[in-house]
């Protein structure tokens, strides 16, 4: 029997975003593998996705003729700026707390866009998302607990505050309706300019540049590729499922790596997050799945 165009496009998105979530669940372990200093890493990171962005607009503009700007107008710039500073928080709490705390504390990323649609674009959450809020709030403080037995409070601050930056450049891209895809790539370009700014007097110190080189040229424009391409085979709590891999898989790859073992109370704090998270997108999917099938009224 053939597949129906509708069952092979769910397929075909299923396997591209599960691929981009698999992406992002590397970026940690490479950050961590290539042994550097902060400010070397963020350099070399951000310029390499940023060459990236240059290549694929040049691609998309002058060899496939398709009209698209690296920066979509003042929302573009704006978002941009978040996502820019994002990669300061980001490298920051890799370098100052476990793996297994930021990728935790980044899965609030959703339910902060949550809040800031409701607050901003009179988007209220659902009840069920709500719900959801409520428990993952109960698990962030789980893992920071955690932070301030360990002395990682920094690092979870600066995890904190790359949720909140995703999700304030995601809502910003959601108001303006502009087409952001290269957007995070191309704004990459700050934070390097500024990273080579704070480079130490004997330059950049990276042990295994090769680890962040392939991260930057590869597995990030891969992984944001992927799942900015999803939301056009898949519906969107299917899509956000797979930025869970991230959450599970990263913590793993570092424990396997590097023997860094999550302590209990991190893995509790976790497991009430990808379990809220998981449930969340399950609900939201049925409730999708019922609303569609359910019989439009005739017209007397």
């Amino acid at each position: 029997m053939t597949p129906s165009p509708d069952a092979a496009r769910h397929r075909r998105g299923l396997a591209i975003t599960g691929l981009g979530g698999l992406a992002l669940s590397f970026d940690i372990p490479l950050i961590r593998s290539a042994n550097g200093e902060v400010w070397s890493i963020l350099a070399v990171r951000s310029v390499s996705t940023f060459l990236v962005a240059l290549a694929a607009w040049f691609v998309l503009n002058r060899v496939l003729g398709r009209r698209v700007a690296l920066i979509p107008g003042k929302a573009g710039l704006i978002a941009g700026l978040f996502y820019g500073i994002n990669s300061f928080t980001f490298l920051l709490a890799v370098f100052n707390t476990s793996t297994a705390n930021v990728v935790f504390v980044l899965a609030f990323t959703s339910m902060f866009a949550a809040i800031l649609s409701w607050v901003f674009l009179k988007e209220r959450p659902s009840n069920a998302t709500l719900l959801t809020m409520a428990i993952m709030v109960f698990g962030v403080g789980v893992i920071v607990q955690d932070g301030l037995e360990s002395g990682h409070l920094f690092g979870d601050a600066m995890a904190a505050c790359s949720a909140l930056l995703l999700a304030s450049a995601i809502t910003i891209s959601r108001k303006s309706g502009r087409d952001m895809a290269l957007v995070p790539l191309t704004t990459a370009i700050f934070p390097a300019i500024a990273a080579f700014a704070l480079l130490p007097s004997s330059g950049i110190s990276i042990a295994e540049p090769g680890y962040i080189l392939f991260n930057g040229l590869i597995m990030i424009p891969l992984a944001f590729f992927c799942l900015a391409t999803g939301p056009r085979y898949l519906s969107a709590p299917e899509v956000g499922m797979f930025y869970l891999l991230e959450t599970i898989l990263a913590p793993i790859w570092v424990w396997i790596v590097f023997s860094e073992t999550p302590t209990t109370q991190t893995l509790v704090g976790g497991a009430i997050l990808i379990l809220a998270l998981i449930g969340h997108s399950f609900w939201q999917m049925r409730h999708k799945t019922m609303k569609a099938q359910t019989p439009c009224p005739e017209l007397g």
